[in-house]
């Protein structure tokens, strides 16, 4: 299935299970901490980790995602109640309504056509309110990581809280023009499941065209959860761009 771990309710609960809180959450909050009290939006929310930290941080955050089985999981979490839950996409938000977007775990990614990703910051701006912030990640290409998605150095275990154990690994299928496939393996003790995915892996000249067509000014761009400059992080771009 074409990205199961968000669609597919136990691909859900491993994910929920491998990837806890982490330095990249710290990133988000610190950023969205600067706009106190902040009406957020949180773009592909999935089960909802860094929605609802915002909120416990005093924010009025929006969570919106289009996978049905990743936000039935976030509204089964504790303080899932302080949170406007919306099943959908971009092309629903509201207008002028969000101080702060975020969009996090390399969501910007999954938008692979050019046209797509326009859209998106379209809609982003007129969701926006004049001098609102967008803060997302997208893996920066020079760092080559999906070199390293492969069976041999991507296989792991995950144990769910039932204590069933999952085995899971990486493959890369293709790679073209900034475009890379792949499948994820979940291996139960039943029976073995696959998640196909392809991520557009942009070069930070592509960032700064795409943002500034749709209206943002880009303020800053790191290359590491502590905010290094780009090429001595993380293999990461951490963008901040202003409406």
């Amino acid at each position: 299935m074409k990205n199961a771990e968000f669609n597919d309710p136990r691909l859900v609960a491993v994910y929920d299970a491998e990837y806890g809180w982490g330095r990249d959450d710290d990133f988000f909050l610190s950023v969205v901490g600067e706009t106190p009290g902040a009406r957020l939006l949180d773009l592909g929310c999935g089960t909802g980790r860094l929605a609802l930290g915002l909120a416990a941080a005093g924010h009025a955050v929006t969570g919106v995602d289009p996978a049905r089985a990743s936000l039935e999981a976030a509204r089964a979490k504790p303080g899932a109640e302080h949170v406007t839950w919306i099943e959908g996409t971009s092309a629903s938000l509201p207008e002028r309504t969000f101080d702060v977007a975020v969009m996090t775990s390399h969501v910007a990614q999954f938008f692979v056509e050019d046209g797509e990703w326009d859209r998106v910051l379209a809609d982003l701006v007129r969701a926006l309110v004049p001098g609102g912030r967008l803060v997302f990640d997208t893996r920066d290409p020079a760092d080559r990581r999906w070199e390293r998605w492969t069976p041999a150095d991507s296989r792991r275990r995950v144990r769910l809280p039932d204590g069933c154990e999952v085995e899971t690994w990486t493959e890369v299928t293709a790679v073209r023009d900034g475009v890379v496939d792949f499948t994820h393996h979940y291996v139960f003790p039943e029976e073995e499941l696959l998640s196909v995915m392809t991520l557009r892996f942009r070069a930070e000249g592509e960032l700064h065209d795409s943002l500034r067509r749709a209206g943002f000014g880009v303020e800053r761009i790191y290359g590491g959860w502590d905010r290094q400059p780009v090429g001595e992080g993380n293999g990461e771009f951490l963008v901040i761009a202003r409406r």
